[in-house]
Order: C-alpha cells, then structure tokens, then sequence
C-alpha cells in the first residue's frame, strides 16, 4: 500500500492513506451519499467490508478542515487498476475533494505502472460530470439488469492521457 500523503493547501484538503479508525465515519458518509444520491444503487450487506475489497492496492481518505470528507480505492483488476468507492461527503461537494481524491488515484496508477479505469452506472449525474471535467473519456456501455429502473448501463472511462 502506498504511504504518502498529499496536502493541497490551495483546497484545504489532505488526502491520506485511510486508517481503521475512519471506517465507521467513512460508512456514515457512504450512508449520506447513498440515502441523498443513491451510491451505491444496492446498499452492501458489509459496509465495511465493500469498502475494502481484497483487491485494493490502497485506501485513502479526504480530510477537510480535520475531518474526513471523502473516499476513495484503488483496485487491481489483472494487471490494471481501478478506481472505485469514491463518494464525498454531501455537505462538501463541489469543493474539489471528489476531483482531489481522482487525481490521487491518476498519480497512483501511474507510479505502480498500471492502465488505470473507472466504471460507474448511467444515472449517476455528477459523478460522470466529475470524471468529463477532469479530462477521462468514456470508453464503453454495457447493459445492466442489477440497476433495477434506475440504472441500465455501466459506464466504463479511461482517465486523461499525461502528457
């Protein structure tokens, strides 16, 4: 697991490597998020445990203003990455923290020298229009049936070619 921590003091945010101790405000948020914006579509019978998939290269939190704010993990997927459980706390977005905690997987992915990709479903609004600023490009759509009316396809992007 990566153990470095990033601090931009321009945001006020510090993303750093997440700790057991933040698991249950992390599942406090990731109940906010999902009661106000439906993420994730199906609540997990293990919060804590959907939180940290045996697959992560590394677990990382937000912190804003000396609390957690948001989430993020990094997956390997084969010998690419992933990012997934990336969620903010509702009553700070659209403060940077979101596109905070992507970059910090871009950087990542980079430095492990994976390929790195995303997926979310279609009726999440702000998420995909997080990932179209930030520069990723959407690859493809796959129909889904685990969605019920609220989602049909999964989205998958590619982040920003560095240059």
């Amino acid at each position: 697991m990566r153990l470095v921590t990033n601090t931009f003091r321009e945001t006020g945010v510090r993303i750093r490597n997440r700790r057991d101790e933040d698991l249950d405000v992390c599942v406090g948020l990731l109940r906010a998020v999902h009661e106000q914006a439906g993420y994730p579509i199906n609540w997990p019978e293990d919060p804590r445990g959907w939180l940290t998939p045996a697959s992560r290269l590394g677990c990382w939190v937000a912190e804003s203003d000396g609390r957690v704010a948001g989430h993020v993990v990094l997956t390997a997927v084969g010998d690419r990455a992933e990012v997934e459980r990336l969620f903010v706390d509702p009553a700070v977005t659209r403060k940077g923290i979101g596109r905070r905690l992507l970059d910090h997987c871009v950087t990542t992915a980079a430095e492990l020298g994976r390929e790195l990709s995303l997926e979310v479903v279609d009726n999440r609004g702000a998420a995909v229009h997080l990932y179209r600023r930030a520069g990723w490009t959407e690859t493809t759509r796959t129909p889904i049936d685990w969605g019920g009316e609220q989602a049909t396809e999964l989205i998958r992007f590619s982040p920003p070619v560095s240059t």
